[in-house]
């Protein structure tokens, strides 16, 4: 009865002590990257859609 005790005690020690570090590291904005640039790379560059422009040219001589 005696080990239950004392494996309980330690794993309450492990979850605060993981409580604690997850709390620390919201707390120093560890979390605010919502892009990540590791998968930035996987992603194809957007093209921009322009159209060739053609330029009327009037016939003077005509």
């Amino acid at each position: 009865m005696y080990a239950i005790f004392v494996l309980i005690i330690i794993s309450l020690t492990v979850a605060v002590g993981f409580l604690i570090t997850f709390v620390w590291a919201v707390k120093n904005n560890q979390y605010e990257d919502d892009y990540t640039p590791s998968v930035r790379m996987l992603f194809d560059d957007k093209l921009p859609n322009k159209e060739p422009v053609i330029e009327k040219t009037e016939n003077k001589d005509a």
